[in-house]
């Protein structure tokens, strides 16, 4: 089969108002990124908030994405459950809707070893009716190795590629080094697009990125220009794509910060299962005004009525000057000066 390559888009998954899942706004917006040109689908990832849903919905979410997406790119689906009965039985429904590929994070909650790492995966490949990806995301789960990544790519075909969310380049060179002789229809993901210029310069072959969620163009641009050896124009979008990044991930409660700046490209997420108190929905508000002037200044939505304050791309800052140029705009319209 086809090597995974390309920017996939970790899905987020819009929630009606009585916080079910919009199936209708999900498949809207599946057509939308294919036709801004991502590369693939990766629902159940963290920035669907798969955690959050139950495995009924887990198993929804993929069956609408690859009924929507009908073969137009393909579905690396997540299939992160907590233990190896659940996330074959997982494997086994995304196989049967045509997901071409299954993602599998580390064992979480408990922090393993390699040894049990490497058993725990060597598990899954042996019984597995779809190509598997190891998900590295170990601020979150058990860490994958160098050497033990090497030996499930040695002795499984199934495992086919890492989508790596560390963002550490040393630990990506070191592991195409290790890995990429022995198999070159490998894939290495990445999952961290603060530096998704860098790694595909290094030789990543591609990334599951949750900023294709808001600017799938922007993505794919990164990832065309790198992939043209146009690396002076590439690491001019990594800079702008990097505020944008920082402003969507870091003020907010993730992923809140990239449902708020999909919804400004015209979609409606509803609000996340994850409670919020009254000042952090304030806080949201004043913080979207800032990711309404980073998408204008991208020209991919209009620049607010208001205006835009000037940026010093430290969110806190940023937040009380646009607050304040809105406040001074609607004083202004009111006759207030």
């Amino acid at each position: 089969m086809q090597k995974l390559e390309g920017i996939f888009t970790p899905l987020l998954v819009p929630l009606d108002e009585g916080g079910r899942i919009n199936e209708a706004e999900l498949r809207r917006f599946v057509s939308w990124l294919i036709e801004r040109g991502v590369h693939g689908l990766y629902p159940n990832g963290s920035t669907g908030e798969f955690t959050r849903l139950t495995p009924e919905e887990r198993r929804r979410v993929v069956q609408v994405v690859t009924e929507e997406a009908a073969g137009r790119v393909p579905i690396l689906a997540g299939a992160a459950e907590a233990n190896v009965k659940e996330t074959l039985a997982a494997c086994e429904a995304y196989a049967g809707w045509g997901a071409r590929a299954v993602a599998i994070v580390a064992p979480f909650y408990y922090k393993l070893g390699p040894e049990s790492v490497y058993a725990y995966f060597a598990e899954i490949a042996r019984h597995t009716p779809i190509d598997l990806t190891l998900y590295n995301i170990p601020m979150f789960a058990s860490p994958i190795d160098v050497p033990t990544i090497r030996r499930l790519a040695a002795e499984f075909p199934r495992v086919i590629g890492i989508k790596d969310s560390s963002g550490d380049l040393a630990f990506m060179m070191r592991l195409i080094a290790a890995v990429r002789p022995l198999r070159p229809d490998f894939s290495f993901l990445t999952g961290w697009e603060a530096v998704l210029a860098p790694m595909l310069m290094i030789g990543c072959d591609g990334g599951t990125n949750a900023s294709s969620n808001a600017v799938p163009e922007v993505t794919r641009r990164i990832y065309e220009l790198t992939r043209a050896g146009n690396y002076a124009e590439a690491m001019q979008w990594q800079y702008r794509i990097l505020e944008l990044f920082d402003a969507m991930l870091y003020p907010f409660e993730f992923p809140d910060g990239f449902r708020a700046a999909a919804e400004l490209r015209g979609f409606r997420f509803g609000r996340g299962r994850q409670p919020l108190t009254s000042s952090q929905r304030s806080d949201s508000t004043a913080l979207t005004s800032v990711l309404h002037c980073i998408l204008a200044d991208f020209e991919l939505v209009d620049r607010p009525a208001s205006g835009c304050a000037p940026r010093i791309q430290q969110a806190g800052a940023d937040k009380v000057e646009q607050v304040v140029i809105e406040v001074m705009r609607e004083l202004e319209k009111r006759g207030v000066f």
